[in-house]
């Protein structure tokens, strides 16, 4: 009899479940578990279920039970990868799941962006229409998508999906190679040249410590002025005192964001305190990936990732 315990239940939507594996079982679910919590609640278990709980090495040693992390998302950088493989401890993610809703969150964001959808929203709420002596006004900016330039950080399912939905819009796309990067690959340009030419740069590369803080002070100056942030990839991809300050001072023309460096947020985050009063900022709640079709795909490739560790042991 296994012993399966999700950890963060809540990771899911209520209305999605995630189907049982078939094999004899033991299941436990807690919406929620803090650091304190996750030794006690996983002591007992032989395979975990989580998507932001950590596993630190001194946690792990701690559960000689555990066989296997399943992770209900793609990002690994909660476990400590090395000290799992030496404690013979299996980690499996599921990729692939939400390349049809991330690349349509991200042009979501173009055009709320381009169309200054924010700013005519928020008139509504005050009455601001209703208070016009004409059918309309024109108070805020609003640019074509078709023939803007999109950049796009990083070339891999996700940012491959946005190159070819852009096109189709009429976008011309450009991929950028690694920054620093020695040689360039084709159908990739500079790091830096992409920023300059971008009129829409969108992150789309994995967490590392070449990436941490991609997009910081000195980065965001090689950008145009009229030019567009979206990061729907990592939090920590953006430095985020760098770009309320860009923002604030205009040296990019906005931005829009579905992750931050620790979520949920702090309320005195810099970003959401800024999304108070910047019309220049657009902030969602890390939920770009998550359509019902991509999490039913999700949860099922959790279950075939238990499946097949349980039958083969790997």
């Amino acid at each position: 009899m296994m012993n399966i315990v999700f950890l963060d239940s809540t990771a899911v939507p209520k209305h999605i479940l995630i189907p049982r594996p078939s094999f004899a079982h033991q299941w436990i679910e807690y919406e929620h578990t803090s650091a304190a919590q996750t030794v006690e609640r996983a002591k007992d278990a032989d395979i975990v279920i989580t998507s932001k709980v950590i596993f630190s090495r001194e946690v792990m040693q701690q559960l000689p039970k555990l066989k296997l992390i399943a992770l209900t998302a793609t990002g690994t950088n909660n476990i400590d990868l090395v000290a799992a493989k030496e404690l013979g401890i299996a980690v499996k993610n599921v990729t692939g799941y939400s390349s049809v809703t991330v690349p349509e969150h991200v042009l979501g964001l173009i055009f709320a962006l381009k169309h200054s959808l924010m700013c005519w929203y928020k008139d509504q709420l005050a009455q601001k229409w209703a208070d016009c002596k004409q059918f309309c006004y024109f108070d805020y900016p609003i640019t074509d998508v078709r023939g803007s330039v999109l950049g796009v950080i990083g070339k891999g399912n996700l940012g491959t999906e946005i190159g070819r939905l852009a096109s189709a819009l009429g976008m011309q796309v450009i991929y950028a190679e690694r920054k620093g990067a020695q040689h360039i690959r084709e159908g990739y340009l500079p790091f830096e040249q992409v920023l300059k030419e971008a009129d829409i740069v969108t992150l789309h590369c994995p967490l590392t410590e070449n990436t941490q803080n991609l997009i910081n002070a000195e980065t965001l100056k090689l950008m145009k002025p009229t030019a567009y942030l979206i990061n729907t990839g990592r939090g920590p991809l953006v430095d985020e005192q760098a770009l309320v300050e860009a923002l604030e001072n205009r040296t990019i023309a906005a931005a829009a964001l579905d992750v931050l460096v620790k979520e949920p947020p702090e309320k005195d985050n810099p970003l959401i305190q800024a999304a108070a009063r910047l019309p220049n900022l657009i902030i969602t709640p890390h939920i770009a990936w998550a359509s019902d079709s991509a999490v039913t795909t999700l949860v099922n490739k959790v279950k075939q990732n238990i499946e097949d560790f349980v039958a083969t042991g790997k």
